[in-house]
């Protein structure tokens, strides 16, 4: 196979592209006895950036409430460039939406697991997300509503 029909998949740089925490009711909330509910949601978006160039955005939204008073609210963006030439069409969104992600994960799940403790809170420990079930409900969804094999970026809720 010669150079210009190789396919090619580099991860250019991994980077954290936003950040934020939130302790609204601190340094009350460090008082309270009670375990606090975890809520994440999770996004991805990616765009080409440059001629075989891509970011993928992973964002990862935590909050940590009891009842309803929130302890925490954690939002981070890990980011990814990715170098991918000779990929066909139909195999670029499964690897925007499942192959980056993947990559991209480990270092969310430690940047928010750190954030949060940094912050005075046990860490929190994101769970594996499976991101090929989560592009197939996606474009499953996507099919069911539009009539079209096009799916759009998943979203975990």
């Amino acid at each position: 196979m010669d150079q210009q029909q190789q396919r090619i998949f580099n991860i250019e740089k991994i980077y954290v592209k936003d950040l934020s925490l939130e302790i609204p009711d601190a340094p009350l909330v460090f008082l309270e006895p009670e375990t606090p509910k975890i809520d994440m949601q999770m996004h991805i978006d990616d765009k080409n950036i440059k001629e075989s160039m891509y970011e993928v955005v992973l964002t990862v939204t935590i909050t940590a409430k009891i009842e309803d008073k929130t302890l925490f609210l954690v939002e981070a963006q890990q980011a990814g460039v990715f170098q991918i030439i000779n990929i066909e069409a139909a195999e670029m969104l499964p690897i925007l939406n499942i192959v980056c992600p993947n990559v991209i994960f480990p270092y969310i799940r430690e940047t928010v697991s750190d954030i949060v403790t940094r912050a005075g809170f046990p860490p929190v420990i994101l769970s594996p997300v499976n991101f090929e079930a989560l592009f197939n409900e996606g474009k499953q969804k996507f099919m069911e509503q539009n009539g079209s094999s096009q799916p759009t970026n998943t979203t975990k809720q």
